[in-house]
């Protein structure tokens, strides 16, 4: 990681604060999002809800992430980005605070559901701040870095809803993790920089817009050029099909845990955070490392890697989902480390496959997409499935979407764009 840091130029780059800061941003934006299906199983005896009723919950935060985004995205790329960030991570912050305070099923559904807009508008800024801080070659490694917060994030998610969940009751991870997202997002607005739009795009920082209808005629013929954009759209809708099954199974794993296997709602959010951790830093560390490498000899690199990450995840679900109780838990190890392979790697093709004109519209575009055919029914889907039969069936609907994705990826690396000489 050292090394990492420093080829990045990040100990004297004046973008280190701004870096930070915004890793920091991600990594509670994933902890906030990952309490609920910590601590799930205590909130589902308390409402007396069915699976369904809590696959919902996500759905409700999945739904309304998704139709913000396209919002976002056209403010993105005409408005400065550094006040929609801040206005994005207060926005969640503050929900998930409401969320400790929630005490019915319904009050606390449209809590998660105001935690997806604010989640929405930080989710679009982000990447694109950082794609002009660094050229094309360079992005896959500091993207690596940021999204290096999904697991960790998570991880620690899991582990507030189930440690603190159990000892103290569901609603006090809530209340303690909201507080960090309102003081970083104060600490952003202080000493965040934003670059200039395009900085570090091969044809140069991108002229400032004025609002006005020739300006708008242009965005408008940008944007329906970005829907025909084959680099575009096949890792957008690989990254979709990924998207609804991890967003499945991140949202009942602790809780299948705890009915096949027999774990307390604490241990089993303990084992998923823990393997998410260790999983999700070593896969998406791997994943950026070998892309990296990979990019020296073939442009398609980043495609072919997230292709081999789901063809490699494939196997070890099955035996998570249906093998035998003493192989779930390795089996769910190597699952995680090969499905974050693809992190880094596959966002940087989305990012990279765009100019920053319409960076943020693209990255919008692509969150809408991943989160409507992805993560926003896939909790509620496997929850109606196991309503009707069992866990296990309902979390085996992932693994068609893999397959899928798989698919789409593979014909997608034919539409890599080599990269130019510097």
């Amino acid at each position: 990681m050292p090394s990492l840091l420093k080829r990045l130029r990040l100990r004297t780059s004046p973008a280190l604060g701004t870096v930070l800061l915004l890793l920091a941003l991600n990594l509670l934006n994933y902890i906030d999002r990952y309490i609920l299906p910590g601590a799930q199983p205590l909130i589902q005896r308390e409402f007396h809800a069915t699976d369904q009723q809590m696959g919902a919950l996500t759905t409700a935060l999945f739904f309304f992430y998704m139709f913000a985004a396209p919002a976002s995205g056209w403010l993105g790329d005409w408005f400065r980005r550094k006040p929609l960030i801040i206005t994005g991570a207060l926005f969640w912050s503050v929900a998930t605070l409401g969320s400790a305070f929630a005490h019915s099923y319904w009050s606390l559904y449209m809590r998660r559901a105001m935690v997806g807009v604010g989640e929405a508008t930080f989710g679009i800024f982000a990447p694109a701040v950082l794609a002009d801080f660094y050229p094309e070659r360079e992005r896959n490694r500091i993207l690596t870095i940021f999204y290096l917060a999904i697991p960790v994030g998570a991880a620690l998610g899991y582990l507030a809803g189930g440690e603190l969940g159990s000892q103290w009751g569901w609603r006090r991870p809530f209340l303690i993790c909201a507080i960090p997202g309102l003081l970083v997002a104060v600490l952003y607005g202080l000493w965040g920089r934003e670059p200039e739009r395009g900085a570090s795009d091969r044809g140069g920082p991108t002229v400032a817009r004025t609002i006005s209808w020739h300006s708008f005629r242009e965005f408008a013929g940008q944007f329906f050029k970005l829907l025909r954009n084959p680099a575009f759209l096949t890792s957008t809708f690989g990254m979709a099909e990924i998207t609804f099954a991890l967003g499945g199974i991140s949202a009942w794993v602790p809780t299948f845990l705890h009915r096949t296997n027999g774990l307390s709602v604490a241990n089993a959010s303990l084992v998923v955070g823990a393997i998410t951790v260790f999983d999700g830093i070593a896969g998406t560390v791997t994943g950026g490392w070998v892309a990296q490498r990979w990019l020296r000899t073939d442009h398609r690199a980043l495609y072919l890697l997230s292709f081999w990450s789901v063809v490699l995840t494939i196997p070890f679900a099955m035996l998570v989902f249906f093998g035998p109780h003493a192989l779930t838990i390795p089996a769910l190890f190597l699952a995680e480390f090969f499905i974050f392979l693809n992190t880094g790697p596959l966002n940087t093709a989305i990012v990279n496959s765009v100019n920053g004109a319409v960076r943020a519209t693209a990255i919008s575009v692509n969150l809408f997409c991943i989160h409507a055919f992805g993560d926003t029914f896939s909790p509620q889907i496997i929850g109606a499935i196991s309503d009707h039969s069992t866990l296990s069936v309902g979390l085996g609907a992932t693994l068609v979407s893999l397959v899928i994705a798989g698919g789409i990826l593979s014909y997608g690396a034919r539409f890599a764009s080599p990269f130019e000489d510097p």
